[in-house]
């Protein structure tokens, strides 16, 4: 019997220790900051989002030229996963598809 309890408690523990080191976000206002730093400019949107199986932060950001320059960023890293000019035909698409998975962007307007 006291085996069993012990076993139990092993088993606890460890699940909790699991929990505990899961990797975390690093944060919108920590994300926001490094898009920035990569694209200057006026972020227009927010959002974190799951793409491609990867949890990831996605800005657009309006560039000095008016041009809007979307950055992905991974979620708990922060390492650029990709940055690029959208056409307004790429803006057109990808607000279609998330209005089609019934997601809604944070416009930062």
């Amino acid at each position: 019997m006291k085996k069993l309890l012990i076993i139990a408690v092993i088993s606890i523990l460890a699940t909790a220790a699991a929990y505990a080191q899961k990797p975390k976000y690093i944060g919108m206002k920590a994300a926001k900051a490094i898009a920035l730093k990569e694209v200057p400019g006026t972020i227009k949107s927010s959002e974190l989002e799951k793409e491609h199986g990867k949890m990831i932060y996605s800005f657009d950001i309006k560039t000095a030229n008016g041009s809007i320059t979307e950055v992905n960023l991974d979620a708990f890293t922060g390492a650029l996963i990709e940055s690029k000019v959208e056409t307004p035909a790429d803006e057109a698409k990808e607000k279609a598809e998330d209005k089609k998975k019934g997601k809604e962007k944070d416009d930062n307007d």
